[in-house]
């Protein structure tokens, strides 16, 4: 029980004093009680430590001083000396031999020395010997180089080797494109593909190197440029400085990554390349005609869509502005030219992403009415006459086209060699008989070879005429117009004859050659919304002259409608020229709508829309009749009524529904020359087409025998002495043509390797006496527009025509020029400008340039669709009919095309920096080096184990 009390109280007593404690306190007194005790623990631990610290550092100082010898005092005393004694280096600024080089070369080192290795370097160090010693290991380096390439020619390298790499790239280029457009075709291709295709093709082309991990790897790219800056100090600095392994790395990875790499990446940017061909043909004015093609062409969404973005933020701008007067006119032709723009890139973008055809010449060849070219055009013009050339080879019409155009060469060389004879007897110089036994043997060459039994093939033609020709040659002089009444009738059966011309026209082969003629319209879309319906239309002219209702839904009933008639007549006065200008009334009616407007056009105009209408439509040539051109007086007022009243006529039966039925396509030429805008004339742009096709086989003949007598240009071989060859010309002339389906290039050595799978300069032959550098050139014109898949002939032709072309130019002083030009380009004032170029693009103002922020995609896409239209722009259009548009228009976009991949841009750029050093050092063996530092290329083990397993089964059976 006394238990029990006293433990309650204590429980009680407890408590008590418990809650008198928290009272008192407060409820977070125990929190406070711990905080101090741990306080209070922890002050003692640190004391603790650094009690034993001091001490710690007190007896490892007296154990110092008691086992360690006494400093020397000598060392002290020498370290004072070196820092009251600085060593001062004297550095020649010179470098080059030349004040206006060495001048922005001092300041590029110095901008590298600052930016690349000072901020760093004066954290660790205040001496500025070390600094020196880089910089004048640099200077070394700069004057060995210097040295070296004033030792050099460097004409090879520009004229030739360059040239070459250059042809050799597009090469390569041009196989992987058509290895990846074979894995499309077979649902296989991908982004990567033409990358990967481009470095099997080099390895296969190149056989001992491949440059595939330097171009797609950036460590590998670090690497190759840190041994190749290697062995460059090692061939340029002294042997004391190269040993310096201090030095030479900082030098290396100076030149490596501060420099080369920054400048490789900078050239192989396709944006920067883009932007630099804009530049460089920033005087040419882009046309609407070279946009609107360029938008056709384009295979690329991402371009279309950004231009289409451009046009409909230009639209929304264009609608907000608030104008009156004379500006409204100009801001609707403006939206309608914007929305003319978007409409076509919709409709571009909607056949991509549908996956349908877009290739113009196989749409040609199944939808609508093509125009016609006369065989009196296609035999005279270079362009067609290949595409008929491979149509009678086909047909086994080649003889009748073989004999034609033989003849024809016969006949303008004879008429040359007369022309000279009766010069020549004027002066009192007689070789008659020396010249009609050439002209006979000739005559009677041909006869043999197309006319005669013995002959194969045969031209078939009236027995009469044969025996005719025959006893001519035998008892008369030979005339330039002997074979006239054979080649009349040859020239009729192959117009006629439904073998020939005739089905021609109807076979693939005549679309493509309207494609090269720039005769083929692009294709316009109608029909649903979602595209599925389509038509082709034919046109004489190729150029893009449409307006926005051109892809409108306008049939030919809608056009039916149109009512039009002359209100008024009127006398201009332009620049003190008069003329007579009409006014037509138009009145449109539709099922919504009724308008009516007013245009005004002048005689001219109905004069070329009529050769227009007639030349597309043969039908209407004989209905149509316009009142003829007649010189106008002001003062003629009757003049004026009756000629009102006759084109009046003319429009009343053009506007008739039994003319619009008949010709359907004709209601949008009709509403086209009506419509209330400025008549854009087509039919110069057709005659321009018809009249200025390039006449191999005449004009450069006539040109030749204006200026010089003595050397006619023959059919095949160009420039030749008549006394020298005419004897065996028909030989030749049949041999060559006869020869003109075999592809083989020209200027190629005889060689068991495939041409295809060298190098472009592989092709030239260094025992023909001939112009180097031009040639070059030629074989480089080759490549870009891939004239290999033309005849032998007609490549002959256009060698000889490009070569004419250029010699008019700049005269036969053209390999001189070149040879000029580099030697204006290597010359000092021009170094110097490009080493200021290098120095103000990298620091701008002395100051390091920022890393240029990567433009948009659309601003990048919109820069190449510039860049295109620029070079389109630009071409002449002389190199069109010497080889056709289509070649040229693709021929571009191949080059162009090239330049977009970063990957190819870089192997570019390291065979040029390769062919470089090989030209500045040709006594080392670069070639094996590059070949030893391109070893680990996976293409090239590719390639090895494919030679491998392709010898293995050969040397197995040995």
């Amino acid at each position: 029980m006394m238990l029990t009390e006293a433990s309650l109280s204590i429980w009680g007593w407890g408590s008590l004093g418990i809650v008198l404690f928290l009272v008192t306190f407060g409820p977070f007194v125990i929190f406070y009680l711990a905080f101090y005790i741990l306080c209070f623990v922890g002050g003692g631990l640190v004391v603790t430590l650094l009690y034993g610290k001091t001490n710690s550092e007190k007896y490892l100082e007296q154990c110092e001083h008691s086992f360690l010898p006494p400093t020397s005092s000598g060392v002290p005393k020498c370290l004072e000396e070196m820092k009251r004694e600085a060593r001062t280096i004297k550095i020649d600024r010179r470098l080059t031999g030349a004040n206006i080089i060495d001048e922005p070369l001092q300041q590029v080192i110095q901008f590298s020395l600052r930016d690349y290795v000072q901020y760093w370097y004066y954290t660790l160090s205040d001496e500025d010997s070390f600094l020196l010693e880089i910089r004048q290991t640099l200077q070394n380096a700069l004057i060995q180089f210097a040295t070296r390439s004033k030792e050099i020619d460097w004409q090879p390298y520009f004229t030739t080797r360059i040239v070459d790499d250059f042809g050799t790239h597009l090469r390569v280029f041009r196989k992987a494109q058509q290895r990846a457009t074979e894995k499309d075709d077979q649902g296989k291709g991908t982004a990567e593909d033409l990358v990967e295709s481009f470095f099997e093709v080099e390895v296969e082309m190149e056989k001992d190197v491949c440059r595939d991990l330097v171009c797609t790897s950036p460590k590998d790219e670090e690497g190759f440029l840190r041994d190749l800056c290697e062995v460059l100090l090692y061939l340029l600095l002294p042997p004391g400085d190269f040993q310096n392994k201090i030095m030479r790395y900082f030098v290396r990875e100076i030149l490596a990554r501060g420099i080369l790499l920054p400048l490789i990446n900078q050239l192989s940017d396709p944006d920067y390349i883009n932007q630099y061909v804009i530049w460089m043909i920033r005087d040419s004015n882009c046309n609407y005609e070279a946009f609107m093609n360029i938008i056709k062409l384009s295979d690329n969404i991402g371009e279309l869509e950004a231009v289409r973005d451009k046009a409909s933020e230009e639209l929304q701008y264009l609608r907000s502005l608030d104008t009156a007067g004379d500006d409204i006119n100009t801001i609707k032709n403006q939206i309608n030219s914007l929305l003319f723009v978007k409409k076509v890139c919709d409709s571009r973008i909607q056949r991509l992403q549908s996956g349908k055809e877009i290739n113009t010449v196989k749409l040609a060849a199944n939808f609508g009415k093509l125009c016609t070219v006369p065989l009196d055009n296609i035999l005279v013009d270079n362009v067609a006459l290949q595409f008929f050339m491979d149509y009678m080879q086909q047909t086994g019409g080649q003889a009748h086209l073989f004999f034609w155009m033989t003849v024809e060469g016969y006949r303008v060389t004879a008429q040359q060699q007369l022309e000279v004879l009766s010069s020549r007897q004027r002066d009192g110089k007689h070789q008659t008989n020396q010249t009609k036994g050439l002209l006979r043997a000739a005559a009677v060459g041909i006869y043999e070879q197309y006319l005669s039994e013995k002959a194969s093939p045969r031209v078939i033609v009236d027995d009469y005429l044969v025996a005719k020709l025959a006893d001519t040659l035998n008892h008369e002089d030979p005339t330039p117009e002997i074979f006239d009444d054979i080649q009349r009738k040859v020239y009729e059966l192959m117009l006629r004859d439904e073998r020939f011309y005739p089905s021609f026209r109807q076979n693939a082969l005549y679309v493509r050659m309207l494609a090269e003629l720039d005769m083929l319209k692009d294709p316009s879309f109608r029909g649903s919304d979602d595209g599925d319906g389509e038509s082709f239309n034919g046109s004489p002219t190729g150029s893009i002259n449409l307006s926005l209702d051109d892809l409108s839904n306008v049939s030919s009933d809608d056009s039916g409608q149109l009512h039009a008639y002359i209100s008024d007549t009127g006398v201009c006065n332009d620049h003190g020229k008069t003329y007579a200008l009409y006014a037509i009334t138009v009145h449109r009616r539709s099922l919504n709508t009724d308008e009516m407007w007013k245009t005004y056009r002048r005689y001219s105009d109905f004069h070329d829309f009529h050769m227009r209408i007639t030349e597309q439509f043969e039908n209407l040539s004989s209905i149509l009749k316009l009142p003829g051109k007649k010189t106008f007086n002001n003062m003629d007022r009757d003049f004026l009524e009756k000629r009102k009243k006759d084109l009046n006529a003319y429009l009343q039966l053009l506007l008739t529904p039994e003319m619009m039925k008949a010709s359907p396509a004709l209601a949008h030429c009709v509403f086209d020359f009506l419509e209330n805008k400025a008549y854009s004339k087509g039919k110069g742009d057709f005659a321009r087409k018809m009249d200025t096709f390039v006449n191999p086989l005449r004009n450069s003949m006539r040109n030749v025998s204006n200026a010089v007598k003595s050397l006619p240009d023959s059919l095949a071989e160009g420039v030749t002495k008549m006394s020298d060859n005419v004897g065996r010309m028909s030989e030749r002339l049949g041999q060559d043509i006869k020869q003109s389906f075999f592809k083989v290039p020209p200027l190629i050595t005889k060689t068991d390797s495939d041409p295809e799978h060298c190098r472009v300069s592989a092709q030239l032959d260094d025992n023909v006496d001939d112009n180097i550098p031009l040639r070059v050139m030629l074989l480089l014109m080759d490549e870009v527009f891939d004239l290999k898949e033309r005849n032998q002939w007609l490549r002959r032709n256009i060698k000889n025509l490009l070569q004419q072309l250029i010699r008019a130019t700049y005269g036969d002083t053209i390999n001189r020029k070149i040879v000029d030009h580099v030697d204006w380009m290597t010359s000092p004032e021009q170094v110097a400008d490009s080493v200021k170029r290098f120095r103000d693009a990298f620091w701008p103002n002395g100051i390091l340039a920022e890393t240029v922020p990567c433009r948009d995609k659309a601003i990048r896409m919109r820069t190449r669709i510039a860049g295109k239209t620029k070079l389109f722009a630009i071409m002449p259009d002389e190199l069109k009919h010497i080889i056709g548009a289509e070649t040229t228009r693709k021929g571009i976009l191949r080059v162009f095309e090239m330049f977009q991949h970063n990957q190819l841009n870089r192997r570019m750029v390291y065979v040029f920096l390769e062919g470089f050093l090989e030209t500045l050092f040709p006594q080392y063996k670069f070639r094996e080096l590059f070949n030893k530092l391109h070893s680990r290329s996976k293409q090239m083990q590719k390639y090895k184990q494919k030679l491998l397993s392709t010898q293995a089964p050969s040397l197995q059976k040995r």
